[in-house]
């Protein structure tokens, strides 16, 4: 087949762009997936006016049902007709049954082709279904098809981790067909959370080569959240390589990377702005490019010179702030404001600590959270989800022995725990890999997760009276993937609001979590929060309110405080609060990880990229940041939590 694009040069990186294939950056996830989907449509219009079919190339995973759910609503309310529509989706698991949950048919599906009506004929997904002997014939029967129906017109492609498109890994060519390839142990463990363990993953897939891939007269790859920024500066920044097939995107006429800021972040032209371009020097601009600056030197921001801003293409800046030594002084005087100790927290406030998680909240503010304990504050530690998709099997079969072997002690009916015990347990024994719970089993595992947080909340000097479980019903799903955020779950949190009227709230701020769960559960509450401030002060909640970080006279919406979790910590221009922990500060909050039995030694879903265990990670990142500030020349200390603190959640 003759290729449909015409391979081009990729531009080198420059004085002007570090980019080498074109990028486009969209301030929210929603925004990026509306875009996509308008230009999906203008394709189909636009075939349908010609009376041909619109060839599409479709993904899977988290990214693109966003741009799904668009292309639903402008079907449903804008009447927009997809009969003149031909798909091939990109890959498939091998061996997958079409009827699995973790099947791409299934996801399809569900998530798409049983809302449009685009015919069942014109619907093509990889089969991976069919014995080993077949896959070859398959792949290259796959390949005619896509010549048979003219091409692909749009392909939609989202990013692994690893950077492979499709599932085409590290080693893949441009001149790699469909095929059968051997997933990487990265890929692997990314899909572990969708199969409840790595070892049900399976270990091949059926995928459109890259080759397949540049034939596609234009080219979209979506890709959001900052867990995705390091793979898409690569991607984009970096030369074609075979160890990152995202690269050879850049060969192609007609590709376009659609990221939201979140995934766009380490971006030079995001990150380091001034290596490529002018900037204009407002205060966050000049303190990011001093902090860099201190990092690039080994200087203390007090010690830096003009030499080293010179040096480092940052004369400009020293030019337009009025010379370096006042310069130095404001980002350092404005850093050291922002380092508070226990006596400059609030006191005897309502404070209401949101964890998405059972856990995150000694994970993420376990040294916050006992030095609000300290200050006689009223606590309340709202446990949006039950997490119980993260327990092991094991785990429910352990406390189930516990309670049948307890259960005389307990002056309980023996023989009908035991009778019940042998049941749940047979359950157990039944469920084939990677197959939803039991609701008894779910509600078992729920339970571990809620005893533990009441564990680990009493070492922080709290208790059960402390906690509040919300169960929130896009989590009940038994599965990794959750249901979208409804009206029910944001009533939950604005009921809470309601009874508590909390001064301060905690909320988790950090979209890295790979499995999504933290970026919903920041949705209800930021719905929740819009309804709240509307409620008890609607005169604070017209233009003009957003970005303040002090209340005005008479404001009584709660101040918010954004934490990050097991993921990152906030970056040191952007926190607006240090809260410096002793060692023995920092050993209490690893007592409190500790509670957390099931997820400790080895996590079911610990993520991708990091063999840490959770306390080690929140270990490593107090202390490191901690040395960060100490390395710009601020009072040293042991660890340090940090904060981002706002009115509206942004």
């Amino acid at each position: 087949m003759t290729p449909a694009y015409t391979p081009r040069r990729p531009a080198p990186a420059s004085r002007q762009s570090a980019e080498r294939v074109p990028v486009l950056i969209f301030d929210e996830p929603s925004e990026l997936a509306r875009q996509a989907a308008r230009q999906v449509r203008t394709l189909i219009e636009a075939r349908s006016a010609a009376g041909d079919p619109a060839v599409l190339g479709l993904p899977t995973g988290s990214t693109p049902i966003g741009v799904y759910q668009e292309l639903i609503r402008m079907h449903r309310e804008e009447g927009l007709d997809f009969s003149n529509v031909v798909t091939f989706n990109i890959d498939e698991y091998v061996p997958m049954q079409p009827d699995s949950l973790q099947s791409y048919h299934r996801f399809m599906r569900e998530n798409f082709f049983d809302h449009v009506n685009i015919p069942e004929g014109n619907v093509h997904i990889p089969r991976g279904d069919l014995p080993p002997e077949a896959m070859e014939q398959h792949a290259a029967e796959y390949e005619r098809a896509i010549q048979r129906a003219g091409g692909l017109d749009l392909l939609l492609l989202g990013i692994g981790r690893s950077g492979h498109i499709g599932f085409n890994e590290p080693g893949s060519t441009p001149e790699d067909r469909t095929r059968l390839i051997v997933l990487d142990e990265i890929t692997r463990k990314d899909a572990a959370s969708d199969f409840f363990e790595e070892k049900y993953v399976p270990r091949e897939a059926i995928t459109m080569g890259v080759g397949t891939i540049l034939d596609a007269r234009e080219i979209i790859l979506m890709a959001t959240g900052e867990h995705k920024a390091p793979i898409v500066r690569q991607a984009v920044e970096e030369a074609p390589n075979a160890q990152v097939s995202a690269t050879y995107l850049q060969m192609h006429q007609n590709a376009t990377f659609y990221v939201d800021r979140a995934a766009a972040s380490e971006l030079t032209r995001e990150k380091t702005p001034w290596l490529v371009r002018r900037v204009d020097w407002d205060d966050a601009a000049a303190k990011r490019a001093v902090i860099w600056l201190s990092r690039q030197t080994e200087k203390a921001i007090l010690r830096l010179d003009e030499g080293d801003f010179h040096r480092n293409h940052l004369h400009d800046l020293v030019h337009a702030r009025g010379g370096v030594d006042e310069l130095c002084r404001m980002v350092f005087e404005d850093l050291r404001r922002r380092v508070v100790y226990t006596k400059g927290l609030p006191r005897k406030k309502k404070v209401l600590v949101f964890s998405p998680h059972p856990d995150d909240d000694v994970i993420s503010m376990g040294g916050m959270l006992h030095a609000l304990v300290q200050n006689k504050n009223e606590v309340t530690v709202a446990y949006m989800t039950n997490g119980s998709v993260a327990v092991f099997d094991q785990d429910v079969r352990r406390h189930l022995r516990f309670v049948d072997m307890t259960s005389g002690v307990m002056g309980s009916d023996s023989g009908a725990i035991a009778d019940k015990v042998k049941g749940i347990m047979a359950d157990l024994e039944a469920k084939a890999p990677a197959e939803v719970d039991t609701a008894a089993v779910q509600e078992i595992k729920a339970t571990i997760r809620y005893t533990e947080a009441i564990t680990a909340l009493e070492v922080m000097g709290l208790g059960a009276e402390n906690a509040r479980f919300m169960d929130m019903p896009f989590y009940r799903t038994g599965r990794v993937k959750k249901d979208p955020i409804s009206e029910a779950d944001v009533e939950i949190v604005l009921d809470l609001f309601r009874e508590l009227e909390p001064t301060h709230i905690y909320v988790a701020g950090d979209l890295s979590d790979p499995h999504g769960t933290h970026r919903m559960c920041y949705v209800a509450i930021e719905q929740a929060l819009i309804q709240y401030n509307a409620e008890i002060a609607p005169e604070a909640s017209g233009p003009g309110a957003a970005g303040e970080t002090a209340p005005r006279k008479g404001d009584l919406r709660p101040l918010v405080w954004l934490y990050r979790g097991a993921w990152q910590e906030w970056e040191i221009d952007r926190a607006d609060v240090f809260l410096p922990m002793s060692r023995a500060d920092l050993d209490l909050k690893i007592e409190a990880i500790y509670k957390h039995e099931s997820q400790k030694d080895r996590a079911l879903f610990p993520g991708a990229y990091d063999e840490r265990e959770f306390w080690e990670r929140a270990r490593d990142r107090n202390t490191s940041t901690a040395a960060e500030l100490d390395a710009l020349g601020l009072p040293e200390c042991y660890a340090v939590e940090a904060f981002v603190t706002v009115h509206e959640m942004p």
